[in-house]
């Protein structure tokens, strides 16, 4: 899975860091980054995009680039 963040749709809010933080952090924009995209379970990546507020991660197939969410 091919995780990316939406910078014009991220607001820093966090929730993503506070649930992966192996996988996000926030950059000096205060907007999410990836860090590791294999740094934890699938499971925990889905929870922290499902978290974001503004729907800012995106989740996609490595190997068709369909989008699996949001």
């Amino acid at each position: 899975m091919k995780i990316r963040v939406d910078r014009e749709l991220c607001k820093g809010a966090g929730s993503c860091v506070a649930i992966a933080p192996q996988v996000f952090q926030l950059d000096e924009a205060d907007k999410a980054v990836v860090i590791d995209m294999h740094g934890t379970d699938d499971d925990t990546i889905w929870e922290a995009a499902e978290a974001c507020p503004f729907d800012a991660i995106i989740l996609e197939d490595e190997d068709t680039g369909e989008w699996l969410y949001p």
